[in-house]
């Protein structure tokens, strides 16, 4: 065995009976495994762990509760040994080998004829790492190289094009409040496999350096408008690219479905038949607060938050918050968009009830390396905006949260 490496295969085992045998660590970490790819395990042991009897009680899997007997293999495709009984583990891998069953033991692998690889999985891949020299097995190593291979794939630094699956169609993703690294693992995956990338202003700018050279990326703001609204052009673009059977990335701020029309995108796209994929990304309205040390919620200070849009001044008749009703709220009002706005909402606000002292903080191109953040109040952040000339994009966070500070207690 040290001369020769392991031949690596992928098991079929649906509806195919596996032999377990041992309920202990080893057993609880391996069963899933096995019960996904819809084998008929039986186990047999005389005790196993919370986690072995909870998939037992489930009907996941056949425990017999006894300790091994000669025979238990017979008709077994594969088996798990896995016991602390050295005598019971030599027996029933000669039991295997005489009924030529592949046999994993985690007490000898030399003495296996089989053996478990390091494996993992992202989006329809097994990744499966074995070591070829039984002399020099390293499971770190190896475990270490199968997570290197699974996130490359994931975040999209290890690139692998689609060849016969790959199909045209847009993903709308959401790309987070700026740091690169706060997209999800989905969406940064989805950006590397696509052709075309159309992206709005607060989309992270960062990732696009990242893209291969030839990915077409298109800045949204500047698309031809013409005869039609913005929205309209960019929905076009969209339609038109991916009908041309390109795979198309909409990289937006944020989350697309939290102010980002990403529900118009959508309508549009299946008017036109086009398949989308919705990826969602972390929304500003959370993560900019928490990336300055203020949570939205705490306990005996907040416990609920309000997230509205400020694009809209509360006289407008256009607007849809209820702006009085939010003033009566005792958690906490984020507000986005709004900062040149920020002046007329604290009027409304207080004229309907909210304190003059209540803490304003505002935080300006949070989660990004150009991160600030102003305090004032309700009564002062009107003259503090322009003093401290604060610029969108910007989170503004309204209530006693924003006081509190690293100990938990207000300040």
């Amino acid at each position: 065995m040290a001369e020769h490496p392991p031949y690596p295969v992928g098991l079929r085992l649906t509806g195919r009976r596996v032999v377990v045998l041992g309920g202990g660590q080893v057993a609880q970490r391996r069963l899933p495994a096995l019960i996904k790819a819809g084998a008929d395990v039986h186990l047999v042991s005389p005790e196993a762990t919370p986690s072995v009897e909870a998939m037992a009680d489930a009907g996941e899997i056949t425990w017999h509760r006894r300790p091994y007997a000669e025979g238990d293999l017979a008709d077994a495709w594969y088996a798990l040994i896995a016991t602390s009984d050295p005598d019971a583990n030599t027996a029933a891998s000669a039991e295997a080998e005489a009924h030529r069953v592949w046999c994993v033991r985690s007490d000898d692998a030399d003495r296996a004829t089989a053996w478990t690889p390091a494996t993992g999985h992202s989006e329809g891949v097994t990744v499966a790492v074995l070591t070829t020299d039984a002399r020099g097995r390293d499971p770190r190593h190896t475990a270490a190289v199968r997570d290197a291979v699974v996130e490359g794939l994931r975040d999209g630094t290890l690139v692998a094009p689609h060849f016969r699956t790959r199909t045209a169609g847009v993903a709308l993703v959401g790309g987070g409040p700026g740091d690169p690294d706060l997209i999800t693992v989905r969406g940064r995956r989805l950006l590397a496999e696509a052709d075309v990338v159309i992206a709005d202003r607060l989309g992270p700018r960062d990732l696009l350096a990242e893209l291969p050279p030839h990915v077409e990326v298109i800045d949204a703001a500047k698309i031809p408008y013409g005869r039609f609204m913005a929205q309209e052009a960019i929905n076009n673009a969209l339609i038109e690219h991916a009908k041309r059977g390109r795979s198309v990335v909409r990289l937006k701020g944020g989350d697309p479905y939290v102010f980002g029309r990403g529900m118009e995108e959508l309508h549009a796209l299946t008017e036109a038949g086009i398949p989308c994929t919705v990826v969602p990304g972390i929304s500003s309205s959370i993560s900019v607060p928490g990336a300055a040390g203020i949570p939205v919620t705490h306990r005996g200070v907040a416990h609920e938050f309000t997230v509205v849009s400020g694009h809209v001044a509360p006289d407008d008749e256009r607007s849809l918050v209820d702006w009085p009703s939010l003033a009566k709220l005792t958690g906490t009002l984020v507000i986005l968009m709004g900062v040149d706005k920020i002046g007329r909402i604290a009027e409304t606000l207080v004229a309907h009830g909210k304190s003059p002292d209540t803490p304003v903080a505002l935080v300006q191109e949070g989660t990004t390396s150009s991160q600030r953040r102003v305090d004032a109040t309700l009564a002062t952040v009107a003259e503090t905006v322009v003093a401290q000339d604060v610029k969108p994009p910007a989170v503004i966070v309204v209530g006693d949260v924003v006081a509190v500070g690293p100990d938990g207690t207000a300040a």
